[in-house]
């Protein structure tokens, strides 16, 4: 499915490097052996990933703000990349509430800055990547998958700011890149989760933090549907759609990424398979919520990407659960977490 040694050599500029899907990015790039810039703030959780594996080494890492235009620019113009992955963002729907302003910055206005720097680059661009969220459509609690041709219209300042980070994207690409010399595509990827991530407000974090300190698991939608899948599986797709529309720009587009139907259960179902998984005497109970508006029903519809580019997730939610576990419970046992997620990619792409 996605072949590797395609990125050896290859200059690749990561925004958003830091962060959790950033961290497992410039691992698998690392080890392929692609020349890696990273463009991002310090990592947005303490402990982070980045930190603990020391994902920082082997690249150039640069801490910056996607907000400042001058700052990317320079650094744009210094790595010269091939290859563009923004995956920079202020990812967290109940900080999208608190904070709007921040959020539509960063969603919005980053996605401008670096399609800036991709449209003045001297040396062009051959392969963009910019990833959005599952989140970007109008949500109207459908049983059925959101196909890419429905309307985008995120409810929450989170989800519509990254709403509108497709509209730029499709703006820059009509207007600047219409003849396919720089292959742009968006990515709306589903709720992702695995080893390393420590986000607050997300809820396999908070079940691993309840299980590290023996607690109950404080549930607040249980009943709520989301597309969850490990985050290999997206990281995967990003790679494999940057090297397709690299070597033939038509496969440049608009893409959901997303487990099949049978993977899509309700927060209830996944926190029930963690504490199998996990063992012992984990329980979860359904408390109060009093927080913003968030949609019951999401599921996305994967047929094109899996048409197109031939993409098929390849680990279920079972074995998803198991590998964030794996993960968690090494990282706990003060185990060598990089050489765990080396583990876990081979097995990735061995399936």
């Amino acid at each position: 499915m996605v072949d590797l040694r395609f990125f050896r050599g290859k200059r690749v500029l990561i925004t958003g490097h830091t962060g959790f899907k950033g961290a497992w990015m410039c691992q698998i790039l690392k080890d392929a052996g692609a020349v890696v810039t990273g463009y991002a703030l310090a990592p947005p959780t303490d402990p982070s990933l980045f930190s603990i594996g020391d994902i920082g080494a082997g690249i150039t890492g640069v801490t910056g703000d996607v907000r400042h235009l001058r700052r990317l620019s320079q650094v744009f113009y210094e790595a010269q990349p091939e290859i563009v992955l923004h995956m920079a963002a202020q990812p967290i729907v109940r900080t999208g509430y608190e904070q709007p302003v921040y959020t539509y910055e960063t969603n919005v206005m980053g996605t401008v800055n670096i399609l800036e720097c991709v449209r003045t680059a001297r040396v062009p661009v051959k392969s963009v990547v910019i990833v959005t969220t599952d989140k970007v459509y109008q949500n109207r609690e459908w049983i059925w998958g959101y196909r890419e041709d429905e309307p985008l219209e995120g409810y929450d300042p989170y989800s519509n700011s990254k709403s509108c980070a497709e509209l730029v994207t499709h703006c820059y690409r009509n207007s600047f890149f219409l003849d396919g010399g720089v292959p742009i595509s968006t990515v709306r990827a589903g709720n992702v989760i695995g080893g390393g991530d420590f986000a607050p407000n997300r809820i396999i974090p908070d079940c691993l933090r309840a299980a590290e300190r023996n607690e109950i698991i404080q549930i607040r939608n249980p009943d709520s549907v989301r597309p969850y899948q490990h985050v290999l599986e997206p990281v995967m797709a990003y790679l494999l759609l940057a090297r397709k529309q690299y070597e033939t720009p038509q496969f440049a587009g608009w893409y959901n990424v997303g487990p099949d139907e049978r993977d899509c259960v309700s927060t209830g179902e996944l926190v029930d398979l963690f504490c199998r998984v996990w063992g012992g005497q984990m329980i979860w109970k359904s408390c109060q919520s009093d927080g913003p508006h968030e949609d019951h029903y999401l599921k996305l519809d994967c047929a094109k990407i899996k048409t197109a580019l031939g993409w098929t997730p390849r680990w279920h939610i079972q074995k998803a659960v198991e590998k964030t576990v794996e993960w968690s419970r090494a990282w706990l046992a003060g185990e060598d977490v990089v050489q765990v997620m080396r583990r876990q990619i081979s097995e990735y792409l061995e399936e």
